[in-house]
């Protein structure tokens, strides 16, 4: 892995809200932290409402963890772009995060509960 790069169990119940719907709640969530980068949460699929979230044509490339996916979360209120991203296949190194899915925080809220 990348030395700037730590993966670590999220301590404690982590909740994502959006639009004032819980989107997902995590006792099995990631703590990510890259570089002087604030802490990302990476919740597991399985304790997210999937049916809320659309993926997007939208993909990006990080060189540490590889290609990165995004997904518009469905609110009542309306649509939320590229709120959140996974990597569907990341590089060997960060191989943790498969199967998990990190929030923009400018866009919905992240919190421990």
């Amino acid at each position: 892995m990348a030395d700037h790069i730590k993966i670590r169990p999220a301590t404690g119940t982590w909740v994502v809200r959006a639009a004032g719907a819980v989107i997902g709640e995590s006792k099995n969530a990631l703590e990510l932290t890259e570089g002087d980068y604030p802490p990302v949460i990476y919740f597991p699929r399985g304790d997210l409402a999937m049916a809320f979230l659309d993926q997007t044509d939208m993909s990006s490339k990080c060189p540490y963890k590889g290609e990165a996916n995004y997904f518009t979360i469905v609110a009542k209120s309306g649509p939320i772009a590229n709120a959140a991203w996974s990597y569907e296949d990341p590089i060997e190194a960060v191989a943790e995060i498969k199967g998990h899915i990190a929030f923009h925080n400018a866009k919905v809220a992240v919190e421990q509960v």
